[in-house]
């Protein structure tokens, strides 16, 4: 019982499953340096990745045996960084205990999975983040605010392209083990497919067509390294997407088409690519393109977004 002020929150305890995309270390930092959240125990099942990341003291690994790890530490959240072909099974056994998950994408890999996940996440009020950071980004921020003041008018088309390297050899192997990737629209078109709709109001209600399929990569011939989708949203507009492995290497991240987006409305039209410096809006009856204001970055949005919900909060 407390004599004088307020009785401090509990911060949340959040275990970790899974170091095998580096993407995971980000929330293990934000979960690190936040005062409202502790890292109470990380497991990592694959021997050699283990060794590894306790070799190099990237993380705070506590167990090698997932299950052993939940029997073992209370905690309120599981975030889940495997490969994978492995995270359906990891959140859903989280899940059954009651607890809320926070995971790389793509969370699953098959649609049996995705429907386990939706039922035991509704069943037992619980929250399934992810970690799709695109909309934390100053350019989305500022053609969802653009969208939403009205100065491009009725949105009727959107293209996308997500285009990234291979970098084949310096992936991490299970990469091109069959079943584990699960396709590259789960693995990239997700960011889009999720920035969409945030941005411009809207919901997608149809898939046109979709496609992944293997290009180059003929070392994997099961590795669907080509991947584009067509869908239509909730007041019929358009949206083309591209996000297929098919980068020169050598180029990296650093091409146009890495995250380049194109919205056409009644009013005008506006792109960004993360490459390069502006939103450019092409306002109808200019003659000459307007560089939109940026916001600054959000780092860290959607984990913030997640600790919001838990608590019952607008996310």
């Amino acid at each position: 019982r407390l004599l004088f002020g307020p009785e401090p929150a509990m911060k949340i305890r959040i275990a970790f499953m899974g170091f095998r995309h580096g993407h995971i270390f980000s929330v293990l930092k934000l979960a690190q340096e936040r005062k409202d959240t502790e890292v109470v125990a990380a497991c990592e099942e694959h021997a050699a990745t283990r060794a590894a990341l306790l070799r190099d003291k990237c993380a705070p690994i506590t167990h090698d045996d997932y299950r052993r790890m939940l029997d073992e530490v209370p905690r309120d959240v599981v975030a889940v960084g495997d490969a994978y072909g492995r995270r359906g099974a990891a959140i859903l056994e989280a899940l059954r205990r009651g607890k809320h998950v926070i995971s790389d994408k793509p969370i699953c890999t098959s649609l049996h999975e995705i429907d386990a996940i939706r039922h035991l996440a509704l069943q037992g009020n619980l929250s399934v983040g992810c970690q799709l950071d695109l909309r934390d980004e100053p350019k989305p921020l500022a053609l969802r605010q653009l969208i939403r003041d009205g100065r491009l008018g009725d949105v009727h088309a959107i293209t996308f392209n997500g285009q990234h390297p291979l970098n084949y050899g310096s992936r991490p192997d299970w990469y091109f083990e069959p079943g584990m990737h699960g396709g590259t629209l789960n693995d990239i078109a997700i960011h889009a497919i999720d920035m969409i709709p945030w941005v411009t109001g809207r919901r997608f209600v149809r898939i046109d067509a979709a496609r992944n399929w293997n290009a180059r990569l003929k070392q994997a011939p099961h590795f669907q390294d080509g991947a584009q989708v067509m869908l239509t949203m909730d007041n019929n507009a358009g949206v083309l997407g591209e996000v297929s492995y098919l980068v020169p290497d050598s180029f990296s991240y650093s091409m146009p088409p890495y995250w380049r987006v194109t919205t056409w409305g009644s009013g005008g039209m506006a792109e960004f690519s993360l490459t390069t410096p502006d939103l450019l809006l092409f306002r109808d009856g200019a003659k000459k393109a307007e560089v939109v204001p940026l916001p600054p970055s959000v780092p860290g949005g959607y984990f913030d977004s997640f600790l919001r919900e838990i608590h019952g909060e607008k996310a």
